[in-house]
């Protein structure tokens, strides 16, 4: 017996990683099993605001946001950035600037519930999060912004996440630390970033399907590399193929097919550690990765 179709609204990034693992089903190249996927290119922090809003039953997000929707949300399997030197950077505009001068300077983040603002703030911040914004000036802008304000000199700092992890030198712009590393130093763990998160109002079978479309869509994408170019150039803030392949190497790996116990070992890291510095309520349950 077919199965009944059921409207998905999805949506994800226009990041390459994001576009190289669903160009599966972006062109159909896989079969979406009776789903009929409503599909929304858009930037991460409008994605995490369209959860909030419950305007989407699908959707890549920060795993920052997923924290604070954890009652509402679950986390699939598939689809997830997750990794070793894969942090944001914190730069800056000129190269006199520490961390030491932050209380004085402008810091731009890529949104309010990206993981890139989360980190920043658990290692620059306080548990008093009223004290730690009296003391620093945050503006949360679009990741593309970023660069383009350092360079102009209009911000002190910025949280880069995405293409700038590879150009910010030829911008000529300053590292003052990977954000990264350091949550690996601290926790002996891969950084969690983002991933796809499914409403928990959608039932178990219709997850199921979802969550076996977006696996086949990420195995799609490895085993057709090149195909997937014309897809991550669409929608790419950088052009180079070198830099987009660049991208896809560093955030899809095999915990992107599969989280496994160590990406759920991360995302219980990252609860607990959101948890003791007042980033998501004391409350809040842990990130829970779905399953059958």
């Amino acid at each position: 017996m077919a199965q009944p179709e059921s409207k998905i609204r999805m949506a994800i990034s226009t990041c390459p990683n994001d576009t190289f693992a669903f160009h599966g089903i972006l062109n159909r190249k896989v079969d979406w099993q009776g789903l009929d996927f409503e599909i929304e290119l858009l930037d991460i922090q409008q994605l995490n605001d369209g959860l909030f809003e419950n305007r989407f039953d699908v959707a890549k997000a920060s795993f920052h946001a997923a924290g604070l929707l954890s009652d509402q949300t679950i986390v699939l399997p598939s689809g997830s950035a997750l990794g070793f030197g894969v942090g944001p950077l914190l730069l800056a505009s000129q190269p006199d600037l520490v961390p030491d001068a932050l209380s004085d300077s402008l810091v731009l983040c890529p949104g309010q519930h990206t993981t890139a603002a989360m980190l920043f703030q658990l290692f620059y911040g306080s548990n008093n999060s009223s004290e730690f914004e009296s003391k620093i000036r945050m503006e949360h802008v679009l990741f593309s912004e970023i660069m383009p304000r350092l360079e102009d000199s209009t911000a002190d700092f910025g949280v880069c996440i995405h293409e700038g992890r590879f150009t910010w030198k030829e911008s000529g712009l300053f590292l003052v630390e990977d954000l990264g590393t350091r949550w690996e130093k601290d926790t002996g763990l891969p950084l969690p970033l983002g991933g796809i998160l499914a409403s928990r109002k959608l039932n178990d079978e219709v997850i199921a399907r979802v969550q076996s479309v977006i696996r086949s869509s990420v195995s799609y994408g490895l085993a057709n590399r090149d195909e997937t170019l014309a897809t991550m150039r669409t929608y790419a803030q950088e052009f180079d193929d070198s830099v987009l392949f660049g991208h896809v190497d560093l955030y899809v790996n095999d915990w992107t097919v599969e989280l496994g116990d160590v990406g759920e070992k991360a995302l219980s890291m990252l609860s607990r550690k959101a948890r003791e510095s007042g980033l998501v309520n004391d409350s809040s349950r842990d990130i829970e990765v779905w399953s059958i």
